[in-house]
């Protein structure tokens, strides 16, 4: 695809497959794709199923079921570090994308119907990666980090974002020890409260009640400072979930996703968020059975009054180029858009400047 490509550098860019299976194995192919080849996107795995080569003692028949496996989403409880890959990335300044999917999962394993297996397993992928990556602390880490997941939509981009603010909300470190700590149960006062005001059948319980089985923790198995399922991320308000989710993830979409109405909404996001976007056709497959009329497909959203006109700008160019220009201010250099990119990055406020109009 390098040779293949080359003669149309001004309009047309490969991507290398990368492999993740260890970080050196996708480091190594790194080095080659951009160094060798002189190639300037990539695409990565973003999950690896690992073999479950022991099944557990206690359930001696999962040694016969074949092909057992578990997900390694590779940026949180990974067999692997890969903070290298991702620096790798930065110095060769290529953003990394994802295309996985989760057909053949165990539930995406219909013997009858494609469709049960096809819908959302794209999404799927997406979301064990980005998820990782978040709660990981790979955006805290490196923050020029611009991540893509390619072809399952955006809503579940949208739904993300705002399941991690409400998971911090209520369950960050404070919010755990203020009010989710069986700890503070006063066992006494419940049991005199079930007493007061149980049937027989619950007051027969009460017992159990005082001790606490079922719901208090064992301090041996869950130690207090494994409570704090954000450290990595370095959270101190809700808003900063906002700040290492959003600029750091795009979201590529079909023409005719009309979630893209919803991750462009302002006025619905939390903290004004506008999620990234990002218009990348399946040209070529079944879902786009005329080539030539998906741009104006995707054009419905504006003409039905979902998205404003600058939305679609974003959708379709924008966004695209702020993710492989971020980390890379040449990779449109040369090509047929080189003006209007330049344009565009010229016009982008900063950050910085976002950050101090808050």
């Amino acid at each position: 695809n390098a040779e293949a490509f080359r003669a149309h550098a001004d309009r047309l860019t490969p991507a290398a497959t990368i492999p993740m299976h260890t970080p050196g194995e996708a480091i190594e192919e790194l080095e080659y794709a951009v160094k060798v080849l002189g190639l300037k996107a990539i695409m990565l795995e973003s999950n690896i199923r690992r073999p479950i080569t022991a099944p557990p003692k206690d359930t001696p028949a999962l040694s016969r079921a074949g092909g057992t496996f578990w997900i390694d989403p590779l940026a949180l409880d990974s067999e692997y570090d890969y903070d290298p890959v991702w620096r790798k990335c930065i110095e060769l300044k290529v953003a990394p994308t994802t295309h996985s999917g989760t057909q053949g999962w165990p539930n995406r394993s219909s013997i009858s119907s494609y469709v049960y297996n096809h819908i959302g397993h794209f999404a799927a992928a997406g979301e064990v990666l980005c998820k990782a990556l978040f709660l990981g602390g790979v955006t805290r880490r490196f923050p020029q980090l611009r991540f893509a997941f390619l072809e399952g939509g955006v809503g579940w981009g949208v739904m993300l974002y705002h399941d991690l603010i409400s998971h911090w909300e209520k369950r960050n470190y404070q919010a755990l020890k203020a009010h989710l700590d069986p700890a503070s149960v006063d066992r006494d006062l419940l049991v005199e409260l079930v007493r007061r005001h149980g049937d027989e059948r619950q007051c027969s319980k009460v017992d159990e009640l005082r001790r606490g089985d079922g719901y208090y923790r064992d301090p041996v198995v869950e130690r207090d400072e494994d409570l704090d399922e954000w450290k990595s991320c370095r959270i101190s308000e809700a808003r900063d979930v906002r700040d290492l989710f959003v600029p750091n993830f795009y979201f590529g979409c079909e023409a005719d996703d009309h979630m893209v109405a919803w991750a462009f909404n302002d006025k619905v996001n939390r903290f004004g968020a506008k999620i990234n976007a990002m218009f990348s056709s399946d040209i070529g497959h079944w879902d786009v059975p005329d080539a030539t009329a998906v741009v104006a497909e995707s054009y419905e959203l504006v003409e039905h009054g979902h998205i404003t006109p600058d939305d679609y700008r974003d959708f379709v160019f924008g966004n695209a180029v702020t993710l492989r220009a971020d980390m890379n201010p040449d990779f449109f250099r040369g090509t047929a858009v080189e003006d209007a990119v330049d344009r565009l990055m010229a016009a982008r406020p900063s950050l910085a400047a976002v950050a101090a109009a808050e």
